[in-house]
Formats: structure tokens, C-alpha cells, sequence
């Protein structure tokens, strides 16, 4: 892959996606997309950029790429502090405040979903709380790799998954299937998995207004521009008084000042300010 090469391919990307990929990951494009070359029959990556720009099947190839692209390490309760918060605190919060308005409805988002663990995690924290009785609650799963969203519709998992599990979780909500542990039914019906590209701004005004979004360990991809437009697109999908969980290692400093950084027992979780129905709607 040339120097020139490498810029077009990677700019594509990015365009598509906002995964960015800086000078220093030249080989890693290049050993990742090369597989993409041999299913393709492509004889460089000077065809393979012509393939991307003008083929009837470019589309579906940026989502093949997606799949060669992304990092996919997850498991079920992960961060278990971040966790902690959001069952003692911040899910009981949200109960006042819309019981308060005649409310009974959750709806969560699970950005960057992944393989699925991270959705029926929540699924499970929620599923025996007794304030919830009688709600109605929405858990939506995304990611933009159609690989890791048919693992999760099959929910099915291996040990590797449940490195951080209670034993009691295990015992109640899985149960053996086809060499791993397969996801209960009910908490499968709380959980509905899609495909989705952060940077598909009409689709994620399809979604609708949720009450908190999961979005952990996905943003450290994306470079500041990117990181502005998706974090910006958060805030507008969030009710008022709506919360955003990121990764440990992720901060919205230098990115945006639409959040107010609440700070609970347990962790530090990023909130949209309550306004106006009015100032919510402009």
C-alpha cells in the first residue's frame, strides 16, 4: 500500500464511519484490508480503492470492512463500578423523575453494542427491580459490524465472556446451548439488536428519544471531529435530565460542554442539563 493509497482508503473510511486511522497505522490498515483484496480477487490496493469509490457493491463492502476494522473485546458486567452506579443511583433517579410525570417507561440505548454483552448485562440489572414492575422498558443494541450483531442475536457465549459473572446470574439467566451458554428467553425479549453507523444522523433520529446511552470504548476510535458530531448526536437523542456512560478511559474534555459531569458514589457519569421543552426542541 502506498503512502497515496493509504490516505484515499483511509479518508473513505473515516467519511463513512468516522474510524480514523492516523500516519503510524499505515501497516495496520494495510494487514487488515489485505484479506479484503484476496476475497475480492483484487490484484492491489489501487484497484481496491476504485472498488470502494465506484463498484455497484461498494456499499456492502464498506460494511464487510467494518468487520475487519473493529475491536470486539467485550464481556457481561463489565465495569462493575460504572455498573454499580448505574443500578443504585442513577436507574433510581430516573424512576423519581419520571414516576413524578406519570412516566413508566425506560429506554436505553447500547451504542456500540458489540457481541451483545453489554445489552443483556442491563437487561439482567433490570430485570427483578422492584420500582420497574409494571414499566415499560426498551433496551436497544447497535454496531455498525453485522459480524458481531448475529453473534448477538444468537446469544450464545463461551467462557470468555463471563470472566466478571456472578455465579447467580449464570444459574438464572443462561443455560447450555450448542457448546456455551445461551441467553434466557426473557431477557432476549427486553433487548433488540440493529445495525447502525454513528454517522447515519437520520437513523439515529429514528430511534428516538432514550433515557440513557451506553456508548463505552467506541469514541477512542474516532478522532475529534468525529468525537464532536456522534457526542452532539447523543445530547439530541437524550431526554432532558438523560444520562451518557462512557468507557473508563473516555472524556468528553475538549469535545463538548453540552453535558454536565454528575458526580455519584460510585462514578463520575456525564448528564444532559435539564431545560425547556422549548430550548429541547431548537
Amino acid at each position: 500500500m502506498s503512502d497515496d493509497e493509504f490516505r484515499v482508503i483511509r479518508d473513505s473510511i473515516y467519511s463513512h464511519c468516522g474510524i480514523f486511522f492516523d500516519d503510524d497505522s499505515k501497516y495496520l490498515l494495510e494487514k487488515r484490508l489485505a484479506r479484503r483484496l484476496t476475497a475480492l480477487s483484487l490484484n492491489n490496493f489501487r484497484e481496491y480503492y476504485h472498488f470502494l469509490k465506484y463498484d455497484r457493491n461498494k456499499d456492502q463492502e464498506m460494511m464487510d470492512i467494518m468487520d475487519v476494522l473493529t475491536t470486539n473485546e467485550t464481556y457481561f458486567f463489565r465495569e462493575s463500578f460504572q455498573l454499580s452506579a448505574f443500578t443504585d443511583e442513577v436507574v433510581p433517579e430516573l424512576i423519581s423523575v419520571k414516576s413524578a410525570r406519570g412516566d413508566r417507561t425506560l429506554r436505553i440505548w447500547s451504542a456500540g453494542c458489540s457481541t451483545g454483552e453489554e445489552p443483556y448485562t442491563i437487561a439482567m440489572l433490570l430485570r427483578d427491580m422492584p420500582r420497574l414492575r409494571g414499566w415499560k422498558i426498551e433496551i436497544i443494541g447497535t454496531d455498525i459490524s453485522q459480524r458481531v450483531l448475529q453473534h448477538a442475536r444468537r446469544g450464545v457465549y463461551t467462557k470468555s465472556s463471563f470472566r466478571a459473572t456472578e455465579e447467580r446470574y449464570i444459574k438464572r439467566f443462561f443455560y447450555e446451548y450448542d457448546g456455551g451458554l445461551k441467553v434466557t428467553d426473557d431477557i432476549r425479549e427486553m433487548v433488540t439488536i440493529s445495525h447502525l453507523n454513528l454517522f447515519d444522523k437520520i437513523r439515529m433520529m429514528m430511534l428516538g428519544k432514550m433515557d440513557l446511552i451506553f456508548c463505552r470504548n467506541v469514541i477512542i476510535y474516532f478522532d475529534l471531529a468525529a468525537k464532536k458530531r456522534v457526542v452532539e448526536e447523543f445530547h439530541r437523542s437524550l431526554h432532558d435530565g438523560g444520562f451518557l456512560l462512557l468507557g473508563h478511559s473516555e472524556s468528553l474534555m475538549n469535545v463538548t460542554t453540552l453535558f454536565t459531569l454528575r458526580h455519584f458514589k460510585n462514578d463520575m457519569i456525564y448528564q444532559k442539563p435539564e431545560r425547556s421543552a422549548l430550548g429541547d426542541d431548537l
